[in-house]
């Protein structure tokens, strides 16, 4: 927790922050049901980007705990359609659920405006909340069109080879079984 402290005092200090040192502990307090590792990555952020006032927003929003960006996680949805597979977190999930509608009649822009306000809520929600992220896979109408969401999911650590085996068409592709084998260090039972 010293450690800690001293982040914050040296962060408070290079975006010219008065930090008393009680509103220094609450600070910690604050930071504290945050991963250690995640929230020191988040001061580094913060004393690189931030150019005022150092606040706790300027510090949770910057939390690298797994979950896309706004950005990136409109990018990942807006082009969805039900032969598509998608591996997805559950906040990408809930927040394209309510912009469908609007993504089918073609309203892409009011949709992306939509998306992005329910998604950041969300995952503001779950920062504060202590939930950590949990993708989920979405298997499209398209079986064949798995391989690739599924064992980028893998490949990036999103979800493990077991489960993804269980995902995939019978008749995956030999490129697949190899590279989930290579992942699980043993050979795949029915899919060779």
């Amino acid at each position: 927790m010293n450690e800690l402290l001293q982040a914050i005092a040296v962060t408070a200090e290079l975006t010219g922050t008065q930090l008393s040192e009680p509103a220094a502990r609450v600070f910690l307090q604050d930071l504290s049901k945050y991963p250690h590792p995640q929230v020191l990555a988040a001061l580094v952020r913060c004393r690189r980007e931030c150019k005022g006032r150092l606040t706790l927003a300027d510090v949770i929003t910057r939390l690298d705990d797994g979950r896309p960006g706004p950005e990136e996680a409109w990018a990942a949805v807006s082009h969805l359609t039900e032969a598509d597979t998608v591996v997805w977190t559950y906040e990408m999930q809930q927040a394209h659920g309510k912009v469908t509608d609007l993504i089918d009649a073609g309203e892409l822009i009011p949709a992306r405006m939509a998306f992005l306000e329910r998604y950041k809520y969300l995952c503001q929600f779950a920062r504060d909340n202590g939930v950590a992220v949990q993708w989920i896979a979405s298997l499209g109408h398209n079986a064949k069109g798995r391989e690739g969401p599924i064992m980028e999911a893998v490949e990036l650590g999103r979800l493990p080879a077991a489960q993804a085996q269980t995902l995939l068409p019978w008749d995956v592709s030999p490129d697949v079984i190899k590279r989930l084998e290579q992942e699980t260090g043993t050979p795949l039972l029915g899919k060779s």
